[in-house]
């Protein structure tokens, strides 16, 4: 999805090792790199703030929006973002040059709507196998994400890739048989977890007995022979 987003960007001038990286965080800026659309790859600086603000918007990383440099401005995305483990904060951008009427390849969430019946009546549990999905289309077509109605949905059915709606301006690119939701037992959920506890204590080595088997091994061993001739 186009968006109204104007994000500046300032070039990077010198080395661009992890010395230099620091020095750009510390002015309260990050470190990204720009690239794409048969045109060279450019090392820039931009404020978090507004990339947090986009990767947060409805549209996610999907979103598409100006990035202005000096002299020039490209239509761009977010395809890469790295934040630092321990505080949270982002580290690295990787943004990609869009060119609006040619298709490109994302991935857009599924968002399930109403309310099955085999949950409604029968007592099960919906469960969403597919968050994901990806499409083919023109930049400016990009959905936000696509809604799945699941009203009807009740034990024993599937709905898959195929039964997502969509129009004739994306393309699933995801197999069209592959699942997307369905609805379960609670009871079979609940059953579930002891089972798999009692398949993991069949299968686990019985290490005290091999402990166990090892010290008596060792007792015998130490134990002094019987001497020949002993009592008749």
């Amino acid at each position: 999805m186009i968006t109204q987003e104007i994000v500046s960007a300032v070039p990077r001038e010198g080395k661009f090792n992890k010395n230099a990286a620091r020095r750009v965080r510390a002015k309260g800026k990050v470190p990204a790199v720009v690239y794409g659309a048969a045109e060279p790859a450019v090392a820039v600086e931009v404020d978090p703030k507004q990339i947090q603000r986009i990767l947060h918007s409805e549209t996610g990383h999907n979103s598409i929006f100006d990035l202005e440099l000096p002299g020039s401005s490209a239509k761009v995305m977010i395809v890469d973002w790295q934040y630092e483990p321990i505080k949270g904060k982002l580290i690295h951008i990787d943004f990609k040059r869009i060119a609006l009427d040619k298709p490109i390849r994302v991935e857009v969430p599924i968002q399930t709507t109403g309310v099955a019946i085999g949950v409604k009546t029968q007592g099960g549990i919906l469960d969403q196998m597919l968050r994901e999905v990806e499409i083919e289309c023109l930049p400016g077509d990009i959905p936000s994400h696509i809604a799945l109605d699941v009203s009807e949905l009740t034990f024993g059915m599937v709905l898959r890739v195929s039964d997502l709606p969509h129009t004739g301006s994306l393309r699933f690119l995801t197999p069209e048989d592959t699942p997307v939701a369905h609805v379960v037992s609670i009871k079979e959920e609940v059953v579930a977890a002891p089972e798999a506890e009692a398949v993991a204590a069949v299968a686990a080595p019985a290490e005290p007995e091999v402990v166990k088997k090892g010290k008596q091994e060792t007792a015998e061993a130490a134990a002094p022979a019987p001497e020949k001739g002993g009592k008749k």
